[in-house]
């Protein structure tokens, strides 16, 4: 993507504003995600155990991808309970139809 078809985005995080560039369709979701992390280093900050702006970045950082590790593995494991239920249900219905009408999927 052409620099000239970005926007720039003011964004807020911990008091301090940064000016970001993004393509214009994805405006509400860098504001969306700046929220979230002015939020996650917020919660960091204030809990007290962890000084200084890097760290508290990094943090987050770290949070925000345990999260993102853990989201993933659970969509992989419910497609997998998905996968498992549509064969269960697919020989349920083959035997249920016989055989000379299986279906075929």
């Amino acid at each position: 993507q052409r620099l000239s078809e970005q926007v720039r985005v003011n964004v807020r995080i911990l008091e301090k504003e940064y000016q970001v560039g993004c393509a214009p369709d994805q405006k509400a979701a860098l504001l969306e995600s700046a929220e979230l992390l002015n939020a996650k280093m917020r919660e960091i900050r204030d809990s007290g155990k962890v000084v200084g702006l890097d760290r508290v970045a990094v943090m987050a950082a770290l949070n925000l991808a345990n999260e993102l590790i853990k989201a993933q593995g659970q969509d992989e494991e419910l497609k997998h309970i998905v996968g498992v239920r549509i064969r269960a249900m697919r020989e349920h219905l083959d035997s249920a139809l016989g055989p000379a009408k299986q279906l075929t999927l």
